[in-house]
């Protein structure tokens, strides 16, 4: 007989929206969450290293041993994802981590997804063109001859005007204007005083008022032959086709998003809100197999990776190479060609809380979709809280944990005990501190970027 399981549903309503596990306990062996309301699942994933989750949830039989029956799709951009997702055509996918907070209200489309996992922390990376490259090492620090990191687009600023001076665009790419490229993308440039450009939906949404830099979308797995052609001079992408052009010989990623934040959250696993109310066991199952895959990743100072890595050079999953897989997700980054780094948190899945939706983060990136215009128009304080709880599902997440521990297969300290929200420090390249408390203070400290009353009305900022 299976024993009593965790009721997501009773657990939300008695609840509130974090709860605490700091109590929990092993109890033995369990089985897996009873009452299954579907068991058979397509998953949908981009072509990226930190869908490794997925993978090995799959390969290792984790969703299998949680009563699941999974099928893996990859996908073409995330736009199919957030469609397909919404649709019904998959029941669930790797997703940016920011892209079911801007849906929530109506940027791009209008849909309710919740999140109930992260994916991880960083992965992701900024590349220049070898000739842009060029023309930046000059202004970058070097120590022992070789750049000091994390470069910043200080370095890139008289670039970028050079361009504008010869009445010529600068374009970079991203993956998606609701997504943690774009916005990482954009914070960069800002903290070196290069404009990316603003929103003004539903008018504008190219993002481009105003910009220094021309930023449009182009799907990860093309943004190598996308350099390499010219079209773009640099791009914000995850691995491993950052690697994949230092590999080429054809760009050089300048920096990392763990340095430009550290311990970014990066991707989530979304379904939408009716499917996680009609199939709450199933949702929760997911999750069970999710968390067990992404300590498998991180266990004992990362001794499956080299496992992970053979998975995913699979042409099912990534399909690069195995050794441009390995040099990001083996704790090593090459910048230039020969500079190989110890980076040995560029891919954390589940240490320092990789694998658990924080609020903290869904509030950080609301205030800079907030920043650029993608909310166009002022949110008080209490707005992105309660933006970000309807969104990212902690409660389910540490429902899931719980039962994990319950049954041996994790352990109690291995989950968030304090859930409260809390600032960030100086953990930004710009070192422009974080408080997810304080969402207006946070945004009034940026020189580039819309706070208080602030809003683009025909093409301009106005109070």
């Amino acid at each position: 007989m299976n024993k009593p399981r965790f009721n997501v549903s009773k657990l939300t309503a008695a609840l509130s929206a974090v709860v605490t596990i700091s109590a929990l306990s092993f109890a033995g062996d369990a089985a897996a969450v009873a009452n299954i309301e579907k068991d058979s699942l397509k998953f949908g994933f981009i072509k990226l290293t930190d869908m490794a989750p997925l993978a090995v949830a799959f390969e290792k039989g984790f969703f299998e041993e949680e009563g699941l029956y999974v099928q893996l799709e990859a996908q073409a951009n995330w736009k199919v994802v957030m469609d397909r997702v919404v649709n019904g055509e998959l029941d669930g996918s790797h997703m940016l981590a920011a892209a079911p907070l801007a849906s929530s209200f109506g940027f791009g489309n209008q849909a309710d997804i919740v999140t109930a996992f992260s994916m991880g922390y960083n992965g992701s990376a900024i590349t220049v063109a070898n000739d842009i490259w060029k023309q930046m090492k000059p202004n970058v620090p070097m120590e022992g001859g070789k750049p000091v990191h994390p470069i910043k687009a200080d370095a890139l600023k008289s670039v970028v005007e050079k361009y504008k001076a010869a009445g010529k665009p600068f374009n970079m790419a991203m993956t998606f204007p609701a997504g943690t490229h774009n916005i990482k993308l954009r914070y960069w440039l800002a903290a070196g005083g290069i404009n990316p450009g603003y929103y003004a939906p539903p008018q504008d949404t190219s993002g481009q008022i105003d910009a220094d830099a021309q930023l449009s979308v182009t799907p990860p797995p093309q943004m190598p032959a996308t350099l390499e052609s010219g079209t773009i001079f640099g791009y914000c992408v995850g691995e491993p086709w950052n690697q994949q052009a230092v590999f080429k010989n054809i760009g050089v990623p300048v920096v990392t998003d763990d340095e430009l934040w550290k311990n970014t959250p990066e991707k989530v696993f979304g379904v939408t809100k009716q499917w996680a109310e009609k199939y709450p066991n199933t949702h929760l199952a997911v999750v069970k197999a999710l968390i067990r895959a992404s300590i498998w990743l991180d266990t004992e100072s990362n001794k499956n990776r080299h496992e992970a890595i053979e998975m995913l050079s699979q042409k099912q999953y990534v399909g690069a190479d195995f050794d441009v897989l390995a040099n990001s997700m083996n704790g090593t980054f090459e910048y230039e060609k020969g500079d190989k780094r110890a980076l040995p948190d560029f891919n954390t899945f589940f240490r320092n809380g990789a694998s658990y939706p924080s609020y903290d983060s869904a509030v950080w990136y609301l205030t800079q979709l907030r920043r650029w215009g993608m909310v166009n128009e002022f949110k008080p304080d209490n707005w992105y809280l309660e933006t970000a709880k309807k969104v990212y599902r902690p409660d389910i997440y540490l429902a899931a944990a719980k039962e994990l521990v319950t049954e041996g297969k994790a352990k109690a300290s291995d989950f968030p005990a304090d859930t409260s929200l809390k600032g960030s420090n100086d953990f930004f390249i710009d070192k422009i501190s974080f408080d997810a408390n304080k969402p207006n203070d946070y945004l009034s400290k940026f020189a580039i970027g819309l706070k208080g009353k602030q809003k683009l009305a025909g093409g301009k900022i106005v109070e």
